[in-house]
């Protein structure tokens, strides 16, 4: 089945299963994937796209964001051109990172990934008032999620992606993580626990999905 958002065709996968309700999602192959109930119609399945335009549209928008942000090199939410000289080890300027090849590129990155987030962790731990485990630091690249907490074992996982945006966003990840500790729902209190310690985290929030 095909959709046409902007004058562009979109191929439709219908995922068929025995359940109630009906999710429209857009993932990373640009594809937009309907998992909805076996009886369902395909005139439902057209009603369904028409009525959902906009919101479908902004996720493709998201979308082809993340996979801008895929393709390009991103350092602390700066775009960097990388350009390969094989004798340097590594050079940064106002937009290009010099280095002798692709895999010392990426053995950099994982330092500073390391170091960059035990740092934000040590000062956004500090700032807490309230009693928390000091919690072990895991960091490894995730599809989904951009932190969990682990209350079992006192571990915060912290997705290696985020070094791709600014200190703001990953200490808001770390607040976010550090919060459920002490709520480890979603609830009001949880947000207002984060709130205490990243204000604007509503915003911060915001940055996060369009990325």
């Amino acid at each position: 089945m095909k959709y046409v958002i902007d004058g562009i065709e979109y191929e439709v996968i219908l995922v068929k299963k025995n359940n109630k309700n009906t999710y429209i999602r857009v993932k990373e192959d640009g594809k937009i994937y309907i998992t909805t109930n076996y009886l369902v119609s395909k005139n439902y399945i057209k009603q369904l796209l028409d009525n959902n335009y906009q919101a479908i549209k902004k996720m493709i928008e998201r979308n082809n964001i993340k996979q801008e942000k895929n393709k390009s090199f991103y350092f602390l939410g700066k775009k960097y051109d990388i350009i390969i000289v094989p004798t340097f080890e590594i050079d940064i300027t106002e937009d290009k990172i010099f280095v002798k090849s692709e895999d010392y590129l990426n053995k950099w990155l994982k330092k500073q990934i390391e170091k960059i987030y035990k740092e934000r962790l040590d000062y956004i731990y500090n700032l807490y008032q309230e009693k928390i485990p000091y919690p072990k630091l895991r960091i490894r690249k995730m599809s989904t999620r951009w932190g969990v907490c682990n209350r079992s074992n006192n571990v915060v996982t912290l997705n290696s992606e985020l070094i791709k945006y600014g200190i703001k966003q990953i200490d808001y990840v770390i607040v976010h993580e550090l919060s459920h500790f002490i709520y480890f729902d979603h609830s009001k209190n949880f947000w207002l626990q984060v709130s205490k310690y990243c204000k604007d985290y509503k915003e911060i929030r915001k940055t996060l999905k369009e990325g």
